[in-house]
């Protein structure tokens, strides 16, 4: 499955590929043992994540990673790694944190009218991040410091409208 996916990215004839830079040994790692004053154990998540890890492990991110590296190198092409930081949380197309939380999936803006997935949403900002287009954000204060987002506005707005899902 994953030699068949690589090869139909590559035959979209993109020249670069631009994938999130995952720690996939911190998102595998067990969770800290927790515990309260007397000593006895709490709660810490650990059921739930395991079953998570083992999902990871199973996908075999890195794995695909290297085969995808591998076949678009034969192709002419590249794949490159480049840093998840706030990708999922900040909106492609204007500069302003909308998925703060894990559990909000889709936000519809009343503004432009469309509702955004977060998973898309967050593909544009790593290709964003690839092509160096993505804000500048302060790590400390959360705020968007350098910002080139007026640049390609149209253009996320464009894919995010041509993606939205018909209403009956």
């Amino acid at each position: 499955m994953k030699l068949k996916t690589a090869h139909s990215l590559v035959r979209t004839n993109k020249q670069v590929f631009f994938v999130e830079d995952l720690n996939l040994q911190g998102l595998t790692k067990r969770n800290k043992v927790k515990k309260d004053r007397e000593g006895k154990y709490l709660k810490n998540g650990q059921s739930a994540k395991s079953g998570l890890n083992k999902s990871w492990l199973d996908a075999a991110f890195g794995n695909f990673y290297e085969t995808l590296s591998y076949i678009a190198e034969k192709a002419g092409a590249v794949v490159i790694k480049v840093n998840p930081a706030y990708t999922s949380q900040l909106l492609a197309y204007r500069d302003e944190f909308v998925f703060t939380d894990c559990s909000i999936r889709v936000y519809y803006d009343p503004r432009e009218e469309i509702t955004v997935d977060r998973d898309l949403n967050s593909s544009i900002n790593i290709k964003r991040v690839g092509l160096e287009l993505f804000p500048t954000i302060n790590r400390r204060s959360g705020k968007i410091t350098k910002s080139k987002t007026d640049s390609t506005t149209k253009q996320v707005l464009g894919v995010l409208k041509r993606c939205q899902k018909p209403t009956l």
